[in-house]
C-alpha cells in the first residue's frame, strides 16, 4: 500500500503584508511631515502676534474702512481707542481661567467676558471685552458708563465647535465671542472684530483685561511632538514587519 504523503505547509506570501508596510509607512511619514510644515507655520504666526503685540498701540481702523480689512490678519494688533461707553446694557460670555504659575496674581475659576458697546470718535461702534469676572463676583460689575480711552487688541471672532453649548441671546449669555452675535443681542451694528481691552492694575480687580505676553504663551504649540509620534508610529510597523518576516523564515527553515 503506498503511503501518502502530506502536502507541505504554504508559505505565507510577502509581497502583500510588504506592499501594505510601505502603503502605512508613507500615510504615516506624509503626516509626520505635515505636521513639521503646521509648527513652521505656527512659529510664523506667534511671531506675528508678538511682534503686532509688542508694537506702538495704533489709531483704531476707520470704522468706514472696517468691512474691508480681514480680521484674522489684524488679530492682536495693538490699537487705542477713543470715544464712550453705550452704557445701557453688558453681555456674558461665559469661560474657565485656569490658574497662573506659582507666585501669579490673577483672576482665574468659572466665570464670564464682560462685552459692552463702544462708540467711537468717528460714529462706529465696537464690543469692548473689558475682562474677566469670576462667577462669584458678577454682582460687583455693571455697565461702563460716559468717555473712555481703552488700550487693547483687536481680536478675530472666535469660531464654535460641535461641542459649544448654544448661546442665550435672549439674556445675553453666550459660550463664543462672536461679536456679530453678541451686538444684535445689544441692539447694535455688527462689527468684523472686537476689542479685547489690556490688563490694567494688579489683575484682581473685575473685570480683568488681558495680559497679551500670557495670551499668546496658552497658544498651544504641539506640532513637534505630533510630528515625532508620527514618525514614532512608521519606525514600529516597519519593525513589525521585519519581525514577522524574520519569524516567517525561522517557521520555514524549520519545516
Amino acid at each position: 500500500m503506498t503511503a501518502v504523503t502530506p502536502p507541505a505547509s504554504r508559505k505565507p506570501g510577502l509581497l502583500l503584508p510588504a506592499f501594505l508596510t510601505v502603503i502605512g509607512t508613507l500615510v504615516l511619514c506624509t503626516l509626520g511631515i505635515w505636521q513639521l510644515q503646521r509648527m513652521s507655520e505656527k512659529h510664523a504666526y506667534l511671531d506675528r502676534l508678538q511682534q503686532q503685540a509688542a508694537g506702538a498701540a495704533a489709531s483704531m481702523p476707520p470704522s468706514a474702512d472696517w468691512t474691508k480689512l480681514d480680521p484674522i490678519a489684524l488679530d492682536l494688533t495693538h490699537v487705542v481707542a477713543k470715544g464712550s461707553y453705550v452704557d445701557d446694557r453688558i453681555a456674558g460670555v461665559r469661560t474657565t481661567i485656569a490658574a497662573g504659575p506659582p507666585g501669579s496674581r490673577q483672576l482665574s475659576g468659572f466665570g464670564r467676558w464682560i462685552f459692552q458697546a463702544f462708540k467711537l470718535e468717528d460714529g462706529g461702534v465696537i464690543l469692548v471685552n473689558r475682562g474677566f469676572v469670576p462667577e462669584s463676583r458678577l454682582g460687583q460689575v455693571g455697565p461702563a458708563r460716559g468717555p473712555d480711552t481703552v488700550t487693547g487688541f483687536l481680536r478675530a471672532p472666535e469660531t464654535r465647535n460641535s461641542f459649544t453649548p448654544a448661546d442665550l441671546p435672549a439674556i445675553r449669555e453666550f459660550y463664543t465671542r462672536d461679536p456679530a452675535a453678541i451686538a444684535a443681542s445689544l441692539g447694535q451694528p455688527p462689527a468684523p472684530f472686537y476689542l479685547e481691552a489690556a490688563r490694567e492694575g494688579d489683575g484682581m480687580t473685575p473685570p480683568a483685561g488681558v495680559d497679551v505676553r500670557e495670551l499668546i504663551e496658552r497658544i498651544p504649540d504641539n506640532h513637534l511632538q505630533y510630528a515625532l509620534t508620527w514618525f514614532g508610529l512608521a519606525l514600529t510597523l516597519l519593525g513589525v514587519f521585519a519581525a514577522w518576516v524574520l519569524q516567517t523564515r525561522k517557521s520555514s527553515a524549520a519545516n
